[in-house]
């Protein structure tokens, strides 16, 4: 098997079959974006069409070329189909040709992948939903926690503090806000993720991704008001932001701690 995943590493073929996986998986993230907020099965029915209920042949639910060929369109009633499922597909794709590049055909690839698919699958629900659902952020933390013990990047010991740090003192901050001004601050589910994240990413990352999606979120925040006069109370998904911030810090985290946290 191993020589099998070895070949695969730097060739055409590896990079074929990464794309191709990376399709096929986010088809079904599109299936668990579109039923966990519902709470369906992710498994015991076929894809249908939500609004004409008629089931998904195999032929019309091939990731982004199906989407081509029935030109966005259900091919039993004709309703628009979101840009959401080529797009999470083609992502998931982009996902794994990045990962398989950085680490090859490994374990450690496989477990990233893992992590990465989370963050993509709840920050597309935050989007749509303004949820984050706990069947991904809770599941997250004991994964993040194997995951250091499995690849070697991160001590155990600071995945357990990034997941105190992440959901512990946050909750509090997030507590305080909301008491002195009457207003949210954090959601629940942002508190999960934070303590999935430092799971996975460590004390001293979960520091980062609070100072990064801090940034990101208020530089958004200030161009959505600029360009449509959206007050300051107007609730913005807050998820997406982490999850890019955690990206970042994943694939520059060396260097961005370094940065803030020189010696």
């Amino acid at each position: 098997m191993s020589g099998l995943l070895d070949a695969l590493n730097n060739t055409p073929l590896g990079t074929f079959a990464a794309l191709w996986l990376g399709l096929i998986w986010g088809s079904f993230f599109n299936v668990c974006i579109y039923r966990l907020p519902i709470g369906e099965s992710l498994v015991r029915h076929r894809s249908r069409c939500g609004r004409c209920a008629s089931p998904i042949v195999w032929y019309h639910n091939i990731p982004v070329l199906s989407f081509v060929w029935l030109r966005g369109r259900c091919a039993r009633c004709s309703e628009a189909i979101s840009w959401q499922y080529p797009v999470v597909e083609l992502v998931t794709a982009g996902m794994f040709l990045w990962l398989v590049h950085r680490y090859g055909w490994t374990l450690r690839a496989l477990v990233y992948a893992v992590f990465l698919s989370y963050l993509l699958i709840l920050s597309v629900i935050d989007l749509r939903h303004r949820i984050i659902p706990d069947e991904l952020s809770l599941s997250g933390i004991p994964l993040g926690i194997a995951a250091a013990l499995v690849t070697g990047d991160l001590p155990w010991i600071d995945s357990v503090l990034g997941v105190a740090l992440g959901g512990g003192f946050f909750w509090a901050v997030a507590a305080a806000y909301e008491r002195f001004t009457g207003r949210e601050g954090l959601g629940g589910g942002d508190v999960k993720l934070l303590a999935m994240l430092g799971a996975w990413l460590g004390y001293r990352s979960v520091l980062l991704v609070i100072i990064l999606s801090s940034g990101l979120g208020s530089l958004v925040g200030a161009g959505l008001i600029l360009a449509f006069g959206k007050g300051m109370k107007t609730a913005i998904p807050f998820g997406p932001f982490l999850a890019v911030a955690a990206v970042a810090c994943l694939i520059w985290g060396e260097s961005l701690q370094r940065l803030w946290f020189p010696g």
